[in-house]
């Protein structure tokens, strides 16, 4: 699940994290009441969307009185970013984060993220901050510093001290430093998240060190544990489809292509979509029911699919273990009836019960394509939809 900056901002500063003072803003007037507010020479300007790369697209703007401050807010609020996180279609500024300006002298850049190779959270930093880790990475992957970190002991006080030197931070201003990112690992491990990115992280002429921008991201399993994270959700940042699964606990994520998937198992989930391509198709989501799934969840997940207009065909491919696939059969059958389906479906079905669950399919009058494995299935619903 991922939030906004000025919430990241808002639980960072819980923990001791520097952040600017701001405001946010949902329309001009608002935006220019919280600058006032604010009452600093210089304000910034800033689109709050779930995606980097805002100030390239026009969405991050510095203004030196409360006329621009207006002017911005008029340009921004209700305008559709486009950068190289949302894709061509964009997303729509519904929200502004107006902030101090502050006096920077350098920037610099801090991330947490999971290594699944180790199982434990690394600590990144580097000198070339403002701009995407991976153009740093690719460019100059010598400047990017890492600190593994112990879960028992968490993450040291000598390697804050030491990636500090490290990425060059001041002298000076090193325990200051570490200090943030002792504060800033205690939120990470606090909120369970998945991703904590500080981008830039400076360091200013009046000599504090802050976070300039902050992108929380957080593991979805363990939002049980924060209602209040939850509380952050912002629906509109997010896919309708994939909102809708989420209230049946299907794990569900929209691309591009035009064949719908519903599938159980993430890893027959991957394999299917491979599948796809393979044979030259492009699938149009990632879909999971599960291993325990019932017939209502089966057929809600079926609807999602075919919310989507893009779709021109669907391949149904179930290996039933824990899932038996009369289940699935009468799921698929009761969806296909109430959304009267007009689109090819090829249905491989293989596992428990799977004698009971093609005869459903058989006897339901449906105009369903059989396949007998899953190339077979990819085959045949590529060929149908072309």
């Amino acid at each position: 699940m991922n939030i906004h900056e000025y919430q990241g901002k808002a639980i960072l500063k819980q923990y001791g994290v520097k952040v600017p003072e701001g405001r946010v803003a949902f329309t001009v007037d608002e935006a220019v009441e919280a600058a006032k507010e604010l009452g600093t020479s210089v304000v910034v300007v800033k689109a709050q969307i779930h995606a980097g790369g805002r100030g390239k697209a026009g969405g991050v703007k510095v203004a030196k009185n409360l006329d621009e401050v207006r002017t911005y807010a008029e340009q921004i609020l209700g305008k559709v970013l486009v950068t190289h996180q949302t894709g061509p279609e964009g997303k729509e500024v519904k929200r502004l984060l107006i902030e101090q300006g502050c006096d920077i002298k350098k920037e610099y850049y801090i991330g947490l993220v999971v290594d699944r190779s180790t199982g434990r959270v690394v600590m990144m930093g580097s000198e070339e901050g403002g701009t995407e880790i991976e153009e740093v990475a690719a460019r100059t992957p010598e400047k990017i510093f890492k600190e593994e970190i112990d879960p028992v002991t968490g993450l040291n006080a000598f390697q804050a001290r030491r990636l500090a030197f490290n990425i060059k931070i001041p002298n000076e201003l090193i325990n200051k430093a570490a200090q943030f990112m002792l504060s800033l690992y205690q939120a990470f491990v606090d909120k369970d998240c998945s991703i904590a990115e500080i981008n830039p992280l400076v360091v200013t002429g009046d000599g504090e060190v802050m976070a300039l921008d902050a992108k929380l991201n957080f593991d979805s399993n363990a939002l049980f544990r924060h209602p209040d994270v939850v509380a952050l959700r912002d629906l509109d940042e997010e896919d309708e489809k994939e909102i809708e699964a989420s209230k049946y606990d299907l794990s569900y994520v929209a691309l591009d292509g035009n064949i719908g998937c519903m599938v159980n198992g993430a890893g027959l989930a991957m394999a299917t979509m491979d599948i796809i391509k393979f044979y030259g198709g492009e699938p149009a989501n990632f879909l999971d029911v599960g291993g325990g799934a019932t017939e209502e969840k089966v057929t809600e997940a079926f609807k999602i699919i075919l919310k989507d207009p893009n779709v021109k065909g669907i391949f149904v491919n179930i290996f039933g273990g824990i899932m038996k696939c009369d289940v699935i059969a009468n799921g698929v059958v009761a969806a296909a009836k109430q959304v009267k389906l007009d689109r090819p479906l090829v249905v491989r079905l293989e596992g428990t019960n799977v004698e009971m669950g093609k005869k459903i399919l058989n006897e339901s009058g449906l105009n369903i394509v059989a396949a007998d494995s899953m190339a077979d299935g990819a085959e045949k619903i590529v060929s149908l939809v072309k």
